[in-house]
């Protein structure tokens, strides 16, 4: 009855968590249809996706160290469902940039491509959680086993890319995106203490 019980709450706060994680979609889209979205409602939904999908990155690698603090697994069963958010805010930055933003022109895409690094950076970004998202399942642990950990690293890498492109697309004010490496370097850190110190 006890382990029911303990079920039933996480059930329930998932629901909750999955909720919250939805407002922000809902937000924008009641923001740019009753026209509080500004004179430029493109270029609000290019933000706002990409700094939800960045806030969901920096709040799925908090995951790992509440378990460590509340010595319980709880936290971990959010991982999945904060991973895939994390990806569909950052694929719908992308397509919002490409598809509304650039017009599915893709000799201008290529271009930015090429001539702009923050573009480079987030590119590189999306591009590694695209792996992570489809092995997301328990169905790709169990076929993937030991190699699903290793693969699942890149979430760090993608990251670390994520955070500079947010540094290199910033112009004048470099304080927001300062706070989210000074937060991921901590939460970095904190995986390499614990590493070493376990030898």
């Amino acid at each position: 009855m006890g382990s029911s019980a303990r079920w039933t709450w996480v059930s329930w706060l998932k629901i909750v968590v999955f909720l919250l994680l939805c407002a922000p979609a809902v937000a924008m889209v009641v923001a740019v249809v009753s026209g509080r979205a500004g004179p430029n409602p493109i270029e609000f939904l290019t933000h706002e996706t990409g700094e939800m999908g960045l806030r969901m990155l920096m709040l799925g690698l908090m995951l790992t160290p509440m378990r460590w603090w509340f010595k319980s697994t709880v936290p971990i069963r959010f991982r999945r469902m904060i991973g895939l958010f994390a990806f569909f805010y950052v694929i719908m930055h992308f397509a919002i940039y490409t598809v509304l933003d650039q017009q599915l022109d893709i000799a201008s895409i290529t271009e930015d491509l090429f001539k702009r690094t923050y573009i480079i950076a987030g590119f590189v970004s999306l591009v590694l959680l695209v792996p992570l998202a489809i092995t997301s399942t328990k169905a790709m642990m169990r076929r993937l086993g030991k190699r699903w950990l290793s693969l699942h690293k890149l979430v760090y890498v993608a990251s670390i890319a994520a955070v500079l492109h947010y540094i290199w697309l910033a112009k004048g004010d470099q304080i927001e995106p300062l706070v989210y490496a000074a937060i991921l370097a901590v939460l970095l850190g904190m995986r390499l203490w614990r590493k070493f110190r376990r030898g």
